[in-house]
């Protein structure tokens, strides 16, 4: 979220420079992710004023303005903005002022002379608009330094909030921040009740109290649809990130970003009866701000009139009960709505509003009078009317209570490493708006309605530590009793397996254990992935089933940014529902697309394939020390090409799979080639073997080839099995070096040609104990896989 510095001086008159103050914050909790100034560096800009504009005699899109710069003679400005009129006063850019990136000097436009520019909020580097003249107020000083009436000298300062701070979600709260930590008084904005003009009312009805336990309401009759949110509030919205719509709207988004509290402002006449705070009937619908029509879910909040919904309570209000161009009457609301009752709803929808991000944290249950009586203020001076009387609803017994923590002295101790006087925890806990009394070993501490994160006493302990300073507490090295625990030699880490892969050219990847469901469906078809009940967005909505999902996402992503060669590996858990629980799978898994090798002129461009990936899955075998138990067969995998697939046994075990991609879910995916993927089981994949000494013989080894004929559906591995088992313990290695197919060979036969190495430790082989065992080998692959020898 975005903060003004300006205003949160206002609140806080910290005189700490900007990167201390940044600083200080990050320190707090409070972490500054960026700080932008507001505006371009510019000098010499001050608001004129118009006071004649006619069209320039030799161009259709150009006038000639005279410009009342305040000193003392009109200046001729030569200007396209298609606004340029007499009467507005805006920025003048005078000879000599500088601009971001420009210097204004005197020139001739279409042989007219021009003494200076008329700028747009872009040239002035506040926003992107430079569809015309930023227009100022009528009552702007001419000839007043815009940079300095404009207050332009502030920074945006933007804020990396965690989820138990959002009291921190407004200026209030960020300047509360700072006045503790700088011990500065806070200057609370005018609150102060606003006398009714009017006695109208509307009936308010909790029916959900345990989801809305507080709220209020205030009828706002004859408002000047006419009237334009003053400059001062635009800038501060635009500071903060918010753009300016309707005064009315900006009103309710000024008191979100100033009090931290969410407000909406309905069409008085589009409300029917009272308001009544409900849930959903069966059936009902309701269209949005957004003009999305959703179907209410049972346990979502709506706030409704006598006959129908007027709005989601809490996330977005309707499209019907919006206030119109035409609207002079309005109903004024102010609320609190339990963060357990709005957590995860608007997300159901397809939707994440500043509103529902705010009560998703918790708001401040007492601030709903002050809000309300705040933003009446603010309306009547802007957009005039007369206000009615507020209207409560409560139901005190749904109110959050704020329960009483004891602090003890020897837990601060305890926890922070350092002792802190009686008087500083008193101090800062005080500060912090706690009620503090002292009770036996410690203190009973009451936290402020606006802290929903203090429930515990570490709760109270952290405060401590944050205001009194990190950096202040001493830095004493833990002492403990260290046993190391065992390990079998044979377990291997997984980090083991990454370093193979990465020496490889693979990049380690972290990804999301939750994806989106279509995923899921397209990669393990028929698995039901555990769906969140509060997921952060709709597309991370359930647990992956794989970990390829998380691999192939962050391939679509790494594509979409020119990444054509793509190598990655993860190790992580997959989450596969069974009968009676969910089984969590620790698994390795891979993928690799695009060139084999990085671009260079030394080589082609050529793409991987599905042996490329089972080297690199060799590479993982070897790792183990045990390469020798671990056999490929072919395999079927719903999400993998039917005739590129092969599982990795280990014994009788089943290691994982491994494949390139099927190509209809390339398609699917916007892919523009061909992934291939492996997702190995670690716990099968790490148990290692345990190396043992082995002498080198003396004797020579002796080496047969054998060429052989045998069917295309013959694999390499069948005639490795079963030339192993003929052979015997004098085979000492085994390679397939050669694959024929053509001149020669019949069609759907196949020649395999095979490297035999045979040696015993002990004696050298004769020539008639290596043919006995060729011989055998030659049966054994003629009667189990109908071999022939190649002529």
């Amino acid at each position: 979220m975005k903060f003004s510095e300006q205003w949160l001086r206002e609140l806080a008159a910290s005189t700490l420079p900007t990167a201390d103050l940044g600083h200080q914050l990050t320190m707090a909790g409070l972490e500054v992710d960026a700080v932008e100034p507001v505006a371009g560096k510019f000098s010499g800009i001050v608001v004129g004023h118009i006071v004649e504009c006619e069209q320039h005699p030799d161009a259709d899109k150009l006038r000639v303005t005279k410009v009342d710069a305040g000193t003392g003679e009109l200046l001729q400005v030569v200007c396209g903005a298609p606004n340029a009129r007499v009467g507005i006063k805006v920025p003048f850019a005078m000879i000599g002022a500088e601009l971001p990136g420009l210097a204004i000097k005197k020139a001739k436009l279409r042989g007219v002379e021009s003494f200076g520019m008329l700028c747009s909020a872009r040239e002035l580097g506040m926003s992107e608009d430079h569809a015309g003249l930023l227009e100022l107020p009528a009552d702007a000083p001419v000839g007043q330094d815009l940079r300095a009436w404009l207050k332009l000298d502030d920074n945006s300062i933007e804020l990396g909030l965690t989820p138990n701070r959002g009291d921190c979600l407004g200026h209030l709260g960020v300047a509360r921040e700072m006045a503790v930590l700088n011990k500065l008084p806070l200057a609370m904005p005018d609150c102060s009740p606003v006398a009714p003009g009017i006695d109208e009312v509307r009936t308010v009805t909790l029916k959900a109290p345990a989801a809305c336990p507080r709220y209020l309401g205030r009828v706002i009759r004859g408002i000047d649809r006419s009237a334009t949110t003053p400059l001062w509030m635009v800038e501060k919205l635009r500071r903060a990130g918010l753009r300016a719509i309707s005064p009315c709207v900006d009103v309710t988004n000024y008191l979100l970003l100033e009090l931290g509290h969410p407000m909406h402002a309905f069409d008085l006449n589009e409300i029917e009866g009272g308001i009544v705070v409900r849930l959903p009937e069966a059936g009902e619908t309701l269209t949005l701000l957004d003009g999305k029509t959703v179907e209410l879910q049972a346990d979502t909040l709506l706030i409704a009139d006598d006959k129908k919904p007027l709005a989601l309570a809490g996330i977005m209000g309707g499209e019907h009960s919006g206030i119109a161009d035409g609207s002079t009457d309005i109903f004024l609301e102010a609320a609190f709505f339990h963060p357990l009752h709005i957590a995860g709803r608007a997300r159901r929808y397809g939707l994440h509003t500043d509103a529902s991000h705010r009560y998703e944290r918790g708001v401040d249950p007492a601030l709903q009078r002050a809000a309300m009586e705040r933003a009446t203020r603010l309306l009547l001076d802007i957009v005039g009317g007369r206000a009615g009387p507020i209207v409560e609803a409560v139901s005190e017994e749904h109110l959050p209570k704020r329960e009483a923590i004891f602090l003890r002295r020897g837990r601060i101790a305890r926890i922070l490493g350092a002792t802190l006087p009686d008087a500083e925890v008193v101090d800062i806990l005080s500060r912090l708006g706690m009620q503090v009394e002292e009770a036996g070993e410690g203190w009973s501490v009451v936290p402020p309605s606006w802290r929903f994160d203090m429930a515990i006493e570490v709760d109270l302990i952290e405060e401590l530590a944050r205001v009194h300073g990190y950096n202040e507490l001493p830095t004493t090295p833990p002492l403990a009793d260290l046993s190391m625990s065992g390990r079998r030699e044979q377990d291997l880490d997984a980090r083991r397996f990454r370093d193979v892969l990465v020496a490889r050219g693979y990049q380690e990847a972290i990804t999301f254990s939750f994806v989106d469901a279509k995923l899921i469906e397209q990669t393990t078809p028929g698995v039901q992935g555990l769906a969140l009940m509060n997921p952060i967005s709709a597309d991370l909505g359930v647990m992956r089933t794989s970990v390829l999902q998380g691999l192939l996402k962050a391939a679509i992503h790494n594509q979409n940014r020119q990444q054509n060669r793509i190598r990655f590996v993860e190790t992580g858990l997959r989450f596969v529902p069974e009968t009676g629980g969910l089984k969590q799978e620790p698994v390795l898994a891979g993928l690799i697309m695009g060139p084999r090798l990085p671009e260079s002129w030394a080589h082609g461009g050529d793409k991987v394939d599905f042996f490329d990936l089972k080297a690199d899955v060799e590479a993982l075998q070897a790792a183990t020390g045990a390469a020798g138990e671990f056999r490929f067969v072919p395999g079927s995998h719903p999400a993998l090409h039917p005739g590129q697939c092969a599982e990795l046994k280990r014994g009788e075990a089943t290691v994982g799979f491994l494949g390139a991609l099927h190509p209809e879910l390339v398609q699917k995916l916007d892919l523009n080639s061909t992934p291939y993927v492996f997702e190995l089981a670690l716990p099968v994949l790490s148990q290692g073997g345990l190396p043992a000494f082995k002498p080198l013989s003396a004797f020579p080894a002796v080496r047969r080839d054998l060429a052989v004929i045998v069917d295309e559906a013959v694999s390499a591995q069948a005639l490795s099995d079963a030339i192993r088992a003929a052979a015997g313990e004098l085979l000492q290695d085994l390679k397939v070096f050669d694959v024929y197919r053509g001149k020669g060979v019949d069609s759907g036969r196949k020649s395999v040609a095979l490297g035999l190495t045979l040696q015993d430790s002990s004696r050298t082989l004769n020539d008639a104990e290596v043919t006995e065992i060729i011989e055998k080998v030659v049966g054994t692959l003629g009667t189990g896989l109908g071999a022939t020898l190649r002529d």
